[in-house]
């Protein structure tokens, strides 16, 4: 029997495994000071983004259940 691999706290606050298999994030720079924050850039990060391709595999380690 193979030992459970540990899910990396601070990932599986910060990332989802979407039904296709891509992890999906939060956009940064919503929480404080947006008033000096064009509001193109804040409409920009509202929704949610994808991993690149290239750090999809690393992300996916961290969260081995989600």
């Amino acid at each position: 029997m193979k030992n459970k691999i540990k899910t990396h706290s601070g990932a599986k606050k910060r990332f989802k495994l979407t039904k296709t298999g891509r992890v999906k994030y939060q956009q940064v720079n919503r929480r404080h000071r947006l008033t000096q924050k064009d509001s193109k850039r804040k409409r920009i990060n509202r929704g949610a983004a994808y991993i690149d391709q290239s750090d999809e595999a690393r992300v996916k380690t961290l969260i081995p259940y989600k």
